[in-house]
């Protein structure tokens, strides 16, 4: 397998895997959205809320804000030493107390832990009007996507490289002119995609028009991984690929003792 960076814009990243298969394809996406752990708040307690929301609603908003994670310093809790009956290893604390009036942002969620924290500042949990208060402290742990979607650090989606197959009657020309500019190059009465990353939905359709035959390539891939902002990308490879050799040593393990 052959893995090439082909674009970065912000938490989005596109690459180029090369040599592998379908079945590889989806697993690295699946691993990666349901296996790969990152932090988020589980357990709110609400000390004061006279704002206009309930505390449900204001425990549910924080348990979807985007907790920044280090992979290396904390357990999950089922296999923490605990046993998952919470200590420093396996969850932390977070606290918030503000006065209104103002708009309460994640920026002022504070935590015992500086490396976690919310990944963005600016995400809004209630509005206070003069003299409300929320006052409040919350337990952050090391979930899976696999049990709860707020525990997931990325989206990721993939794509085979598209191929291009001309005959006697496609149109080559008009399938260039109307395509994104860059998108394709021309050689002689053969075209192909020059820039997978130019590809859109349209282009099915734009080369359907032009009886130009469109292939995915089963072998080579476009993967675009959007981190939610809990993990950088390559914190996010580097957990994955962990993750699926320890799935395969567990397979071999397993084999090993049905052919005995």
């Amino acid at each position: 397998m052959n893995v090439k960076l082909l674009s970065k814009e912000n938490n989005s990243t596109f690459f180029l895997f090369k040599g592998i298969n379908p079945v590889i394809a989806n697993t690295m996406r699946r691993l990666i959205i349901n296996e790969v752990p990152v932090m988020a708040i589980e357990d709110v307690e609400i000390v004061k809320n006279s704002s206009a929301l309930y505390d449900e609603t204001i425990a549910h908003r924080l348990g979807l804000i985007p907790l920044e994670t280090d992979l290396k310093s904390y357990d999950l809790p089922e296999e923490c030493k605990c046993e998952g009956k919470g200590c420093q290893n396996c969850q932390l604390k977070l606290s918030l107390k503000s006065k209104g009036p103002c708009i309460v942002n994640s920026s002022e969620l504070k935590s015992q832990d500086p490396k976690i924290r919310p990944a963005f500042d600016n995400i809004p949990i209630v509005k206070l009007l003069k003299d409300q208060e929320l006052v409040l402290q919350a337990t952050a742990v090391l979930g899976k996507g696999l049990d709860h979607m707020k525990f997931s650090p990325a989206l990721v989606i993939y794509m085979g490289v598209p191929e291009l197959k001309t005959n006697s009657q496609s149109n080559v020309k008009g399938f260039i002119e109307k395509a994104p500019k860059g998108l394709c190059k021309q050689d002689g009465k053969n075209i192909s995609v020059d820039d997978p990353l130019k590809w859109t939905e349209a282009c099915f359709d734009l080369a359907a028009e032009n009886n130009i035959e469109v292939k995915l390539n089963e072998e080579d891939f476009i993967f675009e991984i959007e981190s939610w902002g809990q993990l950088k990308i390559k914190e996010i490879l580097s957990a994955v690929t962990k993750i699926l050799d320890k799935k395969l040593d567990e397979l071999s393990k397993h084999l090993k003792k049905i052919k005995k």
